[in-house]
């Protein structure tokens, strides 16, 4: 997988995550990178709890919402998991959720501009996993619709910047 940069990406308890994994298994040593909230949340701390207990003992952990300082700085292979809980932590940490949608999109453009020029330039492999917004259901209310356009737009964005998009549904994968 040297040198590459793939995209998994499927709906909630597809199998994405741990197809991720086995991506990577082979690296002896890479760094998870949990790229969820900035805020205090219990439930985001469990489930990289889970994620770490299941990875080989070589692998890292490293929490944050700034992939692209993560990507770049770097020095072995990475998993980011996932864009999803990346788009949240940037948005509440920028508290934006209720601003304007002009100045949502251009501060997610900007943040999703830094976060695909560091994927272009990755030298070690990157394997990113995200939500596939079109395969769920979304609350239709305001901050559901401004995530899923917005995770939608990051997606495609980051796809293009990937040698492959591997969909996982129902654990089982397509290599786009």
């Amino acid at each position: 997988m040297a040198d590459q940069v793939v995209l998994v990406t499927g709906g909630v308890r597809s199998g994405k995550s741990a197809h991720a994994e086995a991506l990577l298994l082979d690296e002896p040593a890479t760094t998870y990178v949990a790229a969820g909230p900035s805020y205090d949340d219990a439930d985001w701390h469990a489930r990289v709890a889970a994620h770490r207990e299941r990875r080989p003992a070589t692998w890292s952990t490293l929490e944050t919402s700034d992939l692209a300082v993560a990507l770049a700085e770097a020095t072995t292979p990475v998993l980011v998991d996932c864009l999803g809980t990346w788009l949240d932590a940037i948005l509440s940490a920028a508290d934006l959720w209720e601003a304007p949608i002009e100045e949502i999109e251009a501060y997610v453009s900007a943040r999703t501009t830094g976060l695909v020029a560091t994927l272009r330039a990755a030298t070690a492999p990157v394997v990113v996993v995200t939500n596939e917004v079109g395969l769920g259901v979304v609350p239709e209310h305001r901050s559901g619709r401004v995530f899923r356009d917005l995770l939608g737009t990051i997606n495609q964005r980051v796809a293009r910047a990937c040698n492959e998009v591997h969909l996982v549904v129902a654990g089982r994968v397509l290599i786009l």
